[in-house]
């Protein structure tokens, strides 16, 4: 930002693709030049299978069938050297201060030459151990010996909370060159199906069937696999080798033991250590502690203020106003006193400090650290009420609240009370369980709460990568999963502003394992918050998210369900977003969504009929029997099909793949766009006759003719003729119960005109209506039906488009239709102005 010249950025204004956007993802508000700047958004493009998906934190990500020009190029196979770098980048972080004494592998010698003679004949090997047998740091030799192997090298991969499909896609990208693109399941099987290297897994956590599609899958790869004796065994089919790892012989502990305080054992400390070994059956992680309480004991006999924090001497001469900011000795003390040179070793007078019982040395994890540094304590307490997830060494400054929390990892690591997993520290085996009963979960959630809330301000940082955030995926699903079932309001917010600004940097970090378990955290999380706009944005996600895995069934129910929710919100960009990405399920499916839509891409604008459609009413069985529905040709006889409703096509395409079967007279496709342009055009057709004759005929001698009233009536009495109904054709005990005529009853005389419109009776559950017909005076009697014979037609100016009459089938059946003007014409033979009043049946 330049105060001299600005840019874009400094306005609120878009920069690089960034969406300006407020801190919970609502738009920016209008702005002056002197308010604030508002939180950038990031979006990512990636390629999934054959479809283009744009990750938007804001209104939900949008999907859509990749273009040709997006098509990303093929995985190329990476060089030894970036394979080197991704190994490296695989490890976990050194951590800050004094390193931790290398111990070495004692007693694996044997199954040290085994694993590499099977890997190198192309075996693969399952090696189990209980927690703390020193099955990782097995796995560490054999790598160093294994890397000439195979053509791909050794590839580490880490099995702690991981499905089969994700070890598969993290072993595709550590092999190939795969940048913004996650190919689809049968383009992965495709391509680590020519991947052949040494892999290593490290705590896995499956077996059985899950296992059998691993090995599967990866045909050309010898598989080291490395669980506990709890994880479920292989199957009977499974071509893998078993090696079970034990514990340390008695004379290999007290080594290991004398390695780790690096000095030779008392006799007392000798004891000690036996009856340990037989109380821990070897397990080195046990003669690890064991170590680092001997080492604590050892700064503990001399004067606390002798030593450092980490064990080292201390200069008792100088104190730590004589030293300036960069450690150089201040001349305004003059030349250091002789008393300031460091004591000797002898003089030092040691104070007699009993050793651990046996019961805190098999559970040293409490002892351990009670005498650590606070910032220690501080972070064992932040790893208890995150399940044993250990955040990273950078974050440990703001979480603490102490600017040196990021040496308190070198601390607890020196003690045995953490465990590589994968790029990053857990919880060594045993000490989550041995800190919760001695009280380190107070205020766990409160905790929780805190790492929430950090994680949220840091995911959404526009300086943090993706495969930054990716790397603390683990740290950040457990403040999740923290906080979710918390009574207290505050937290379930908090979790939702968590996985909100997680959840985007987890799909543009190809980590789809997390980004589905944070927004299922999230979703929850929103509706026990009853935050009800977000939790739309979870299930937009995750409907995206199961479009990709192609699982469209869930995509559609996910969807939909945002769909909703955005309607009652009036969020309409968010709405335009779920239903763009519900016509692409729908397209998928092949067919419209369950609800009979089409896609949104397909939909014409305009009027919109009902989803079903208008069905007809059913015809009577004597004039016409009930028809099934049948494909109709493209262009049929407009004679052989009956009056209907125009509707769309998409609908009608719903319909009838829907309602086959049910009522027999309820016509589905596209024959009732065909029926009603028949019907139209008999309707305009009887109407432009009717007003011709009504137009012109009339009495000159009687003055009231022409006239329309509505206070006389045709009868006997009064002189007008009065002209008998024609009766249908068929009987009115032959109608279908449940319906009724539809036809009004039309009384004129030559001076006066009324018109009653007979209501019809709706069918079960489908609701007509029949538009009032009105009767203009006519000098003939008219007949009820229409014949088959052609009649002259007269268009009226009211109709928009003339259409060419074609012969009426006989008994139409009504249907809604909009209202209009109707009288039946006269037949072709009566022309006589005798001004007999027409009473019938219109068509």
């Amino acid at each position: 930002m330049d105060p001299m010249n600005r840019g874009p950025e400094d306005f609120g204004h878009d920069t690089e693709g960034d969406d300006v956007r407020d801190g919970r993802g609502g738009p920016a508000a209008d702005r002056g030049p002197a308010a604030a700047p508002a939180a950038r958004v990031r979006t990512a493009r990636l390629v999934s299978g054959d479809l283009l998906l744009t990750v938007n934190p804001v209104d939900g990500s949008e999907i859509e069938t990749c273009p040709p020009g997006e098509q990303p190029e093929p995985p190329r196979r990476r060089t030894a050297q970036e394979r080197a770098e991704a190994a490296r980048a695989a490890t976990p972080p050194v951590p800050a201060g004094p390193a931790a004494p290398r111990l070495p592998l004692l007693e694996r010698q044997e199954e040290h030459e085994r694993l590499v003679q099977l890997l190198a004949r192309g075996r693969s090997v399952r090696l189990t151990g209980p927690a703390g047998s020193g099955r990782t740091a097995l796995l560490d030799a054999v790598a160093a010996d294994c890397a000439d192997l195979a053509p791909d090298g050794v590839v580490r991969l880490s099995g702690h909370h991981r499905t089969p499909t994700e070890l598969l896609y993290e072993l595709l990208s550590t092999v190939r060159h795969t940048p913004d693109h996650r190919p689809d399941r049968p383009g992965l099987l495709d391509l680590v199906r020519d991947i052949g290297a040494v892999v290593l897994v490290d705590d896995l956590e499956f077996g059985g069937a899950p296992l059998d599609e691993l090995l599967t899958a990866a045909p050309e790869c010898a598989f080291l696999l490395a669980a506990t004796p709890e994880v479920q065994a292989p199957s009977a089919d499974a071509h893998i080798e078993e090696l079970a790892l034990a514990g340390l012989g008695r004379a290999a502990s007290l080594e290991l033991l004398e390695r780790t305080v690096d000095r030779p054992l008392t006799d007392d400390e000798a004891n000690w250590a036996g009856d340990l070994w037989f109380e821990s059956e070897g397990l080195p992680l046990r003669f690890a502690q064991a170590g680092a309480l001997l080492r604590q004991r050892d700064r503990l006999r001399v004067t606390p203020a002798e030593f450092d924090a980490f064990g080292a001497a201390a200069h008792e001469g100088a104190v730590p106003s004589e030293f300036d900011a960069f450690g150089a000795l201040d001349d305004a003390f003059g030349p250091a006193d002789e008393a300031a040179s460091p004591p000797d070793p002898a003089d030092i007078e040691l104070r007699e400090i009993p050793l651990p019982s046996l019961g805190e040395g098999a559970a040293p994890a409490a002892l351990l650290a009670s005498r650590l540094s606070r910032s220690a304590q501080d972070t064992l307490r932040f790893a208890v009420a995150l399940g044993g997830e250990v955040p990273h060494q950078a974050h440990l400054p703001a979480l603490v609240g102490d600017t040196h929390a990021d040496a308190a990892l070198g601390e607890l690591l020196a003690c045995g009370l953490l465990s590589p997993v994968g790029t990053r520290y857990r919880l060594a085996a045993g000490v989550l369980t041995q800190l919760l009963a001695h009280g380190y979960d107070e205020d766990a959630t409160t905790r929780a709460h805190t790492v929430a809330q950090h994680y949220a301000w840091w995911a959404g940082h526009p300086s943090v990568t993706p495969a930054r955030a990716v790397a603390e995926a683990d740290a950040v699903l457990a403040a999740l999963a923290a906080l979710v079932p918390g009574a207290d309001p505050d937290h379930p917010a908090a979790a939702v502003l968590l996985a909100r600004s997680a959840a985007p940097a987890f799909a543009a970090g190809l980590h789809w394992g997390a980004w589905e378990r944070v927004l299922r955290g999230g979703q929850e999380a929103a509706r026990l918050a009853g935050e009800v706009a977000e939790e739309a944005y979870f299930h937009h996600e995750l409907g995206v998210l199961a479009l990709c895995a192609g699982n469209l069934e869930r995509a559609r129910a996910e969807l939909e369900a945002s769909i909703g929710m955005r309607g009652v919100l009036a969020d309409k960009r968010g709405t335009v977003a779920g239903r763009r990405a519900l016509a692409l399920v729908a397209d998928r499916a092949g067919g419209p969504s369950h609800d009979g839509v089409a896609p949104a891409a397909a939909r014409p604008d305009g009027p919109v009929s009902p989803p079903r459609g208008v069905p007809k009413a059913i015809a009577p069985p004597a004039a016409r029997p009930a028809a099934t529905p049948s494909p109709v040709p493209a262009f049929p006889d407009f004679a052989d099909v009956g009056p209907t409703l125009i509707t769309r096509p998409d609908t009608l395409a719903s319909d009838g793949a829907t309602k086959r079967g049910r009522r027999a007279g309820v016509i589905a496709g596209a024959r009732r766009n065909i029926v009603a342009v028949s019907t139209g055009a008999l309707l305009a057709a009887v109407l432009g006759t009717v007003v011709t004759i009504g137009a012109t005929s009339g009495d000159a001698e009687d003055p009231g003719t022409g006239r329309v009233t509505s206070d006389r009536t045709a009868d006997e009495e009064t002189g007008d003729p009065v002209l008998e109904a024609e009766e249908p054709a068929e009987d009115a005990t032959d109608r279908p119960s449940g319906s009724a005529s539809p036809t009004p009853s039309v009384s004129t005389s030559p001076g006066r005109a009324t018109t009653s419109a007979t209501p019809s009776t709706p069918t079960s559950g489908t609701p007509t209506t029949t538009a009032p017909t009105t009767a203009y005076p006519s000098p003939t009697r008219t007949s009820p039906r229409p014949t088959t014979s052609p009649t002259r037609t007269t268009t009226p100016k009211p109709t928009p488009t003339p259409t060419k009459t074609s012969p009426t089938p006989t008994d139409p059946t009504p249907t809604t239709t909009p209202p209009t003007t109707t009288e039946t014409p006269d037949p072709p033979a009566s022309n006589s102005a005798s001004g007999d009043t027409p009473t019938g049946n219109p068509a």
